[in-house]
C-alpha cells in the first residue's frame, strides 16, 4: 500500500482525466499524493491522454478556457489542506487563443526540484498497477521534465477512490472563480484571451496557495512578459505583524523560483512596489491586471489613474479569495500571509544558544520588547506556568535605592538635584535628563547595566535553590545591554508603535511626543525580532495572548531536556 512506502521529496503528478470528471476526486488524489511526497508536488495537466499502447505519448497543448482557470483555483484550494506540500501547477502546455502564442517547447524543462516520483490518475483497463503503463508514464514524464535518474512511478487510481471513473466525461462545470473585465456572461468552455504584457501585485510573504492562484492566472494570460510588483517599505507598515514579514530579497527569491517553474517561456520583471499604483498606473505597454476580490477596488483606482494620465484602461481579471479551512478565532477567513505570520507566534524561529557558563539545571529566557508592548503581562503568565521571573525594573529600583550599588555613582554623575527631599532618586527627573539625549543615556547605562546584570545572576542562583528549571529575565533593554549572553533564548513581545504610544501615554501620563521619544531611544520591534528565538504579541484579546504563551511554554518544555543534556 501507499502508506508503507518511503516519502519522496518531490514528485510530478500527471493528470489525464477530463477536468469536469476529475474535480470531485481532487481531494482523495491530493491526499494520496501527500502521503508520498513531502516537499514539492508539480502538477502537469494533460486531460484525455492515454498511457496505453506501444507508441510513446506526446505532450499536447491544452486550450486555456475559463474551466481550466477554475480548475487551477480549485486545485490550489484543495491543496491548502496539505500545508507541507509546495504545489506548483505547470502551465507550459496550457495555451490561450492568440495569434502570438510562442511555439511549443521541444526541449526538456528543468525544474527547481527534479521529481523523484511520477504519479498519475490514469485508469488502466484492468484497474491494476499495470507495469507497461507505469513504464509509459516514466517515459512521458522524462520527455517533458528533468527528473531524477531513478524515477519511481505510481498509479494512484486503485488507492484514491472507490468505484470506477466514468467512461464519459461528466459535463458538470466547476464553480466559477474568475471574473473577467467584461460583464458579459461567460461559459466554462469559453477560451481565455492572451495578452502580450500584463501585471500582478502583492506582498507575496510566505508564498501560499492564494498567491499561486493569482500568479498562475496572470501567467496563463501573459504571452511575453509579466510585471510582478512586490510590496515593500511604506506599503508594509499597515500589515499585521510586519516584524515577521520575510525580507524583500527572500520573497523575491521564492517568487522567482515559482514563476520560472510554472512558465519558463515568460519574461518576468519583478520590481519593488512602493505606492498603490506601481507600474500598472504608468506603463503604457501593459494590457491587463490580475486582482483579488479584496484588491478589485484598487484595480479600478489604477484604471482611473491611467485614464487621467491619457493611458488606456487595463483589462481586469478578478480572482475569488480562497477560504482558510484552518482559520482560528483572531484570524482572517481567507488564506493569507497574515494568518501564517500569526501562527508563528510562540514557535521557535531559530536554534537556541548553547550557554555552558549558565547553571546546567536552569534554562534562561530573555523576555524583551519595546516599551508598552505588554512584557509584564507575558511575564506574569509565564510565572503562572511555573517560570522563575526576574524583573529588571525591580532590580533597577533596588540598585537606585539609598545604599544600593548604583545610588552613589548615579548621584555623582547627574548631581544632587535628581534627588527627592528624602534623598531617594527621582526617576522621572532622571528619565527626563536621559531620554532623547544619547550622551547622557550612555553615562547612565554604563553605570546601571553591569550592576543589574550582576543582580540578575544572583537571582538565577536563587532560582536554582528553589528548584526552578526555567528562568525568565524581563528586560526592555536586554539586547542593548548585551544580556543575550546570559540567556539561552530571546523572546520578544511585538506591538504596533502607535499602540505602544497609546499605552505609554495611558500608563505613565506622558505626552505623545514624550512617549515617542522614549521609543526612539530603544531598538525597534524589527531589530529585536531579528535577534529573537520566539515572538509573541499582546495585540489581541487576553485569551489569545494566553494561548500564545501556553503554546510557547509547551514547545519550550519539549526542547528543554535536549538542551539541558547538551549543557551537562
Amino acid at each position: 500500500g501507499l502508506g508503507s512506502m518511503a516519502l519522496f521529496r518531490s514528485g510530478l503528478l500527471v493528470l489525464t482525466t477530463p477536468l469536469a470528471s476529475l474535480a470531485p476526486r481532487l481531494a482523495p488524489i491530493l491526499t494520496s499524493a501527500a502521503r508520498l511526497v513531502n516537499h514539492t508536488l508539480y502538477v502537469h495537466l494533460q486531460p484525455g491522454m492515454s498511457l496505453e499502447g506501444p507508441a510513446q505519448p506526446q505532450s499536447s497543448p491544452v486550450q486555456a478556457t475559463f474551466e481550466v482557470l477554475d480548475f487551477i483555483t480549485h486545485f490550489y484550494t484543495d491543496a491548502d489542506v496539505h500545508r507541507h506540500l509546495d504545489v506548483r501547477i505547470l502551465l507550459t502546455n496550457i495555451r490561450t487563443k492568440s495569434a502570438f502564442n510562442p511555439s511549443q517547447p521541444t526541449s526538456v524543462q528543468n525544474l527547481a526540484h527534479p521529481p523523484e516520483v511520477v504519479l498519475t490518475d490514469f485508469q488502466t483497463l484492468d484497474g491494476s498497477q499495470y507495469n507497461p503503463v507505469k513504464q509509459q508514464l516514466v517515459r512521458y514524464a522524462t520527455s517533458c521534465y528533468s527528473c531524477c535518474p531513478r524515477l519511481a512511478s505510481i498509479l494512484l487510481y486503485p488507492d484514491y477512490g472507490t468505484g470506477e471513473l466514468p467512461v464519459e466525461p461528466l459535463d458538470v462545470p466547476l464553480p466559477s472563480t474568475i471574473r473577467p473585465a467584461s460583464p458579459v456572461a461567460r461559459s466554462p468552455k469559453q477560451p481565455v484571451r492572451g495578452y502580450h504584457r500584463g501585471a500582478v501585485g502583492g506582498t507575496f510573504d510566505r508564498l501560499h496557495n492564494a498567491h499561486k492562484v493569482l500568479l498562475s492566472v496572470a501567467c496563463v494570460l501573459a504571452q511575453e512578459q509579466l510585471v510582478v510588483g512586490v510590496a515593500d517599505k511604506d506599503l508594509l507598515k499597515s500589515k499585521v505583524l510586519p516584524e515577521l514579514l520575510q525580507p524583500y530579497a527572500e520573497r523575491v527569491e521564492h517568487l522567482s523560483e515559482f514563476l520560472v517553474d510554472i512558465k519558463p517561456s515568460l519574461t518576468f520583471d519583478i520590481i519593488p512596489l512602493l505606492d498603490p499604483y506601481g507600474p500598472a498606473g504608468s506603463d503604457p505597454s501593459l494590457e491587463f491586471l490580475v486582482v483579488s476580490e479584496e484588491t478589485y477596488r484598487g484595480g479600478m483606482a489604477v484604471n482611473r489613474f491611467r485614464l487621467e494620465n491619457g493611458l488606456e484602461e487595463l483589462a481586469l481579471y478578478q480572482i475569488q479569495l480562497l477560504k482558510d479551512l484552518s482559520q482560528k478565532e483572531n484570524e482572517e477567513d481567507k488564506v493569507s500571509s497574515s494568518n501564517l505570520r500569526q501562527r508563528l507566534l510562540g514557535a521557535l524561529l531559530r536554534p537556541p544558544h548553547n550557554r555552558p557558563e549558565l547553571p546546567p539545571s536552569l534554562y534562561v529566557i530573555g523576555l524583551t520588547g519595546i516599551s508598552g508592548s505588554g512584557k509584564s503581562s507575558i511575564a506574569k503568565r509565564l510565572k503562572g506556568l511555573g517560570a522563575f521571573v526576574i524583573d529588571s525594573d525591580q532590580l533597577g529600583h533596588r540598585a537606585y535605592a539609598p545604599g544600593g550599588p548604583a545610588y552613589q555613582p548615579v548621584v555623582e554623575a547627574f548631581g544632587a538635584d535628581i534627588l527627592h527631599k528624602d534623598g531617594i532618586i527621582n526617576r522621572k527627573v532622571l528619565g527626563s535628563r536621559v531620554f532623547g539625549n544619547k550622551k547622557q543615556l550612555k553615562i547612565l547605562t554604563d553605570i546601571m547595566w553591569p550592576i543589574i546584570a550582576k543582580l540578575a545572576r544572583e537571582e538565577m542562583d536563587q532560582a536554582v535553590t528553589e528548584g526552578k528549571h526555567v528562568c525568565v529575565i524581563d528586560a526592555a533593554m536586554l539586547l542593548e545591554a548585551g544580556w543575550q549572553n546570559m540567556v539561552h533564548e530571546v523572546w520578544t513581545v511585538v506591538i504596533p508603535e502607535t499602540e505602544a504610544v497609546r499605552r505609554i501615554v495611558e500608563r505613565d501620563g506622558l505626552s505623545e511626543a514624550a512617549a515617542q521619544s522614549r521609543l526612539q531611544s530603544q531598538m525597534s520591534g524589527q531589530q529585536l525580532v531579528d535577534q529573537s528565538h520566539v515572538v509573541l504579541s499582546t495585540l489581541w484579546e487576553p485569551q489569545i495572548t494566553q494561548r500564545q504563551v501556553e503554546k510557547a511554554w509547551a514547545l519550550l518544555q519539549e526542547r528543554i531536556p535536549k538542551t539541558c543534556q547538551a549543557l551537562d
